[in-house]
C-alpha cells in the first residue's frame, strides 16, 4: 500500500501539554502506512491581511508544509470553549492569501484530550465548522474526546490502558483508510476534470 504524509498540528503551546504526549501515542499506534512531521505553530505571528502581499518566512514554510501533506491531522486541548489562539491563527494563515487556500481538499482528522470525558467536543465542532468553509473533508467517525489520565499515557507513546489504546488504534485505522478514501476521490475528480477538458 502507498505511503501517505501526515503533517499534524498540536494546538497547545505549553511545554507540559497532554496534547503532545496524546499526539506521540497516536504516531505509534497510527499504521505503517502513515507517516508524520508536526507543523510547528510556535513562531508564527499574529496574521494580518497587510502580510498577503509579502508572506514572512514562517508564514510560507507553514503553507508549504501544509501543502506538502497528503493529509492533516488536529491534536488539541479547547480553551474557553474553542480552538486555541495560537492554532486558529496558524489555521489563517495555512488559508490565505485569499484564493491560495492550502488546507483544500486536504482530508483532515481532529482529536482531543482533556482532563473530562468530553472537554474538547465544543472545540472539535467549532473547527469542524472552520474546516468546511475551507474545503477540507474530515472523518466524522469516530469521535474522539480523550480523557486524559497520566497513568494511562506515557511520554514515550505507551498507552497501558488496552480499552484506551484499543480506541486510539482504532481511531488512527479510520483515518488512514479515510485518507485513501479522499485521495482517490481528489484523483477521479482531476482525471474527469482532465476528460471533460480533452472534449470542449
Amino acid at each position: 500500500m502507498a505511503t501517505h504524509k501526515i503533517g499534524y498540528f498540536v494546538g497547545s503551546l505549553a511545554s507540559g501539554s497532554i496534547n503532545r504526549t496524546l499526539s506521540t501515542a497516536l504516531i505509534k499506534l497510527a499504521p505503517d502506512t502513515l507517516e508524520f512531521a508536526e507543523i510547528p505553530i510556535r513562531d508564527l505571528p499574529l496574521y494580518s491581511q497587510d502580510y498577503d502581499a509579502d508572506y514572512p518566512p514562517a508564514g510560507r514554510a507553514l503553507k508549504e508544509a501544509i501543502e506538502a501533506s497528503d493529509g492533516i491531522l488536529f491534536i488539541s486541548p479547547e480553551y474557553n470553549r474553542s480552538i486555541p489562539g495560537a492554532l486558529k491563527n496558524a489555521i489563517d494563515w495555512g488559508s490565505r492569501p485569499w484564493g491560495t487556500n492550502s488546507f483544500a481538499r486536504k482530508p483532515t482528522g481532529i482529536i482531543g484530550a482533556s482532563p473530562g470525558n468530553i472537554g474538547t467536543a465544543v472545540m472539535q465542532s467549532s473547527m469542524r465548522s472552520v474546516l468546511s468553509f475551507l474545503d477540507a473533508p474530515q472523518l466524522n467517525s469516530p469521535e474522539a474526546y480523550i480523557k486524559f489520565d497520566p497513568q494511562v499515557f506515557g511520554n514515550d507513546g505507551e498507552v497501558r490502558d488496552e480499552s484506551t489504546e484499543k480506541f486510539l488504534r482504532h481511531y488512527m485505522e479510520e483515518y488512514a483508510a479515510f485518507v485513501q478514501r479522499v485521495l482517490d476521490a481528489n484523483a477521479a475528480g482531476h482525471i474527469g476534470d482532465q476528460d471533460a477538458g480533452s472534449r470542449k
